[in-house]
């Protein structure tokens, strides 16, 4: 049988493989994006095809920002070998400037098809219907959940939920009316279980999944697996959700975004004292965790540092982009023989002292 040294040496090999099919698309003039080809021109003055042979030579290339993504004009992101391909564009942010905006193509729906294969039948069945109570409008999440939904065979229910309206909200000190915003939101999801019987898996947040069971009884409507992830997402609602809330469900906490796709949790052990613990869709994407004042620097195993993110897919590269999330770095596993990420929590900033939230 194979080691886990061994199945960790040959998806280091795919890994670096995938890093220079993508380098190579993304930087031909006749398949590249137009931001990556003007951005070899204009700031390296060397062609990254000859000098990026595998992972750690990214580093040769500066970390990613997310202000090259505020604004147009998107098609800039879009590859010259994909042109004419229907394109999708998901937002993150927007709250209070510009939201980042991200092209997409069909990298969404191959994540989520990927994801779909680590749902047990027995609590995700084939054939059943989804609840989506999350966020809608430009985001990713909104057509993957319902994605996810059709590739398992399903149709899926949607709430109409905008959180930049909650956000703002609460920045005005707006408590009492974010509260009934999200009572409206729970008021759709609970008309639409009792309309709806064939509804078995559900989609929510960790706010609005307790929420809804503070509603009704999961257990009384059918649902047996729960798909749930967001910012709050810690070890403490994990186990609050397992031993009060699901009455039986299946947990699948997550850890996504938009530039990013779906990274998987690990199978629920006891031994991991209820952590949350993922592990990214490599070798289309990778999470490193690094000393946060030298991002050159992976931390030891255990250790905790902040998320560095790379993407690599024909649709989208993002090199050694610095996420808004702190976490600690975990061992890979013979299910995902590579790097994981433990308790991923929003990042604070020691020099101003503030945390930067993500979208969800």
């Amino acid at each position: 049988m194979e080691t886990i040294d061994a199945r960790a040496d040959a998806a280091r090999r795919a890994l670096d493989a995938q890093v220079r099919e993508i380098v190579a698309w993304h930087f031909d003039p006749q398949t590249g994006s137009p931001f990556w080809l003007e951005f070899a021109a204009d700031r390296l003055g060397w062609d990254p095809r000859e000098r990026i042979g595998g992972f750690s030579d990214l580093r040769l290339l500066p970390p990613f920002e997310d202000e090259w993504l505020r604004g147009g004009p998107v098609r800039r992101w879009v590859p010259k070998g994909l042109e004419g391909r229907p394109i999708y564009i998901f937002e993150t942010g927007g709250t209070t400037g510009l939201p980042k905006s991200r092209i997409n193509i069909s990298d969404f729906q191959t994540d989520y098809q990927e994801f779909s294969k680590t749902l047990p039948d027995e609590f995700f069945p084939p054939g059943s219907d989804w609840l989506h109570l999350g966020p809608s409008g430009p985001r990713r999440l909104r057509l993957a959940v319902e994605h996810l939904a059709q590739v398992r065979g399903g149709i899926c229910f949607m709430v109409d939920l905008d959180p930049r309206w909650v956000v703002k909200l609460l920045k005005r000190g707006q408590y009492d009316e974010a509260e009934r915003y999200r009572q409206h939101c729970l008021d759709q999801a609970v008309t639409i279980l009792k309309a709806h019987a064939g509804i078995r898996c559900l989609f929510a947040t960790p706010k609005l999944l307790e929420g809804l069971c503070e509603r009704v009884s999961l257990r009384r409507y059918g649902i047996t697996g729960v798909f749930c992830g967001g910012t709050e997402m810690t070890p403490e609602f994990h186990r609050f959700a397992r031993d009060e809330l699901l009455e039986g469900a299946y947990f699948a906490a997550t850890y996504g975004n938009t530039l990013m796709g779906l990274a998987c949790h690990k199978p629920f052990d006891p031994a991991d004292n209820h952590a949350i613990i993922y592990y990214p869709p490599q070798p289309r994407a990778v999470l490193e965790v690094c000393d946060p004042d030298n991002l050159d620097e992976v931390v030891p195993y255990g250790e905790t540092g902040r998320a560095v993110l790379t993407t690599l897919t024909k649709e989208f590269f993002v090199p050694r982009f610095p996420e808004r999330d702190i976490c600690e770095r975990e061992r890979p596993i013979d299910l995902y023989p590579w790097d994981g990420v433990r308790n991923v929590r929003p990042y604070q900033d020691k020099k101003t002292g503030s945390v930067t939230v993500g979208v969800y």
